[in-house]
């Protein structure tokens, strides 16, 4: 990520001074730690997450493997759903799907239907939705993986979740009988990001630090403060900053007197499109 201080809108002040910290002149040592220290931070919890999550559903589509062979489809539902909650809670849980980030783990047979999912029955409304993700099909292909991919809108008009799939093969006795899904939201990688360097340098009294995930022109997040989210580039200065430097850039605008550094990172482990932004202010 470079400095790139010539973007300007209506709300974003950017600027090139080179002062130590941050004040009433800018932000240029929150830019320069979101450059040097923030974006290395989010990049790895992003790769170790997505480890993680590809070790998971791995591990549960072995488990359940053998509950695609029940032949009734009501007893197969509900053992499945059985197990896959067993497998992503504690305490005989599957250790990278408890904590995670995730909202769902799901059985899904050859077809593409949802067997079940490990939410409750009165919250469940996957269990018997055909789902055509490309993720999905290579692993009931036999390839293991994940890509960003958007569930179909549940009410008309309404947009539907974005979110990180991860999918596995079921193998038993050398034959594909179905996989496992598992689902974070964007919203919920960006909430994780955000817990994850606040609790790295909750050592930093009064530092604020948030992280928004980006695809596209969307931006995703949870819990940041509206007044905050009101001023921040929008997608025409962001689409600029990266035509001007690929590899990311930094910025700053003020709030209620306070000034904030921001980093826009692309994360090319997610897809070509998917970007997040650091947003950090230093102690005052």
């Amino acid at each position: 990520m470079r400095a790139k201080p010539n973007l300007m809108s209506v709300v974003i002040v950017l600027l090139a001074a080179a002062l130590s910290a941050c004040g009433p002149d800018g932000a240029p040592h929150a830019r320069t730690v979101i450059r040097e220290t923030h974006a290395a931070e989010v990049k790895s919890i992003v790769m170790q997450d997505i480890a993680r999550h590809l070790r998971g559903v791995s591990i549960a589509a072995g488990k359940v493997a053998r509950g695609f062979a029940v032949e009734d489809v009501n007893a197969r539902r509900e053992q499945m759903r059985s197990a896959l909650r067993l497998l992503s809670r504690p305490p005989k849980g599957i250790p990278e799907l408890i904590g995670s980030a995730r909202t769902f783990v799901a059985a899904v047979d050859p077809t593409g239907m949802v067997i079940a999912t490990d939410a409750p029955q009165a919250d469940d409304r996957m269990t018997g939705v055909q789902l055509k993700f490309p993720v999905l099909r290579e692993a009931l292909g036999g390839k293991t993986g994940y890509a960003i991919d958007q569930f179909a809108a549940l009410e008309k008009g309404a947009e539907g979740s974005v979110s990180l799939l991860f999918a596995a093969p079921s193998v038993r006795d050398g034959q594909i009988v179905g996989a496992v899904l598992a689902g974070v939201p964007l919203w919920r990688l960006a909430q994780r990001l955000t817990r994850q360097l606040q609790l790295d340098h909750a050592s930093e009294k009064g530092a604020i630090l948030w992280v928004y995930v980006l695809k596209g022109d969307a931006l995703h997040r949870f819990g940041t403060p509206p007044d905050l989210d009101s001023v921040l580039p929008d997608a025409s200065v962001r689409r600029a900053g990266l035509s001007a430097s690929p590899g990311g850039f930094t910025g700053e605008l003020i709030q209620f007197g306070r000034w904030y550094g921001y980093g826009v990172l692309p994360i090319k482990a997610l897809g070509p499109d998917i970007n997040v932004m650091i947003v950090r202010s230093d102690p005052v």
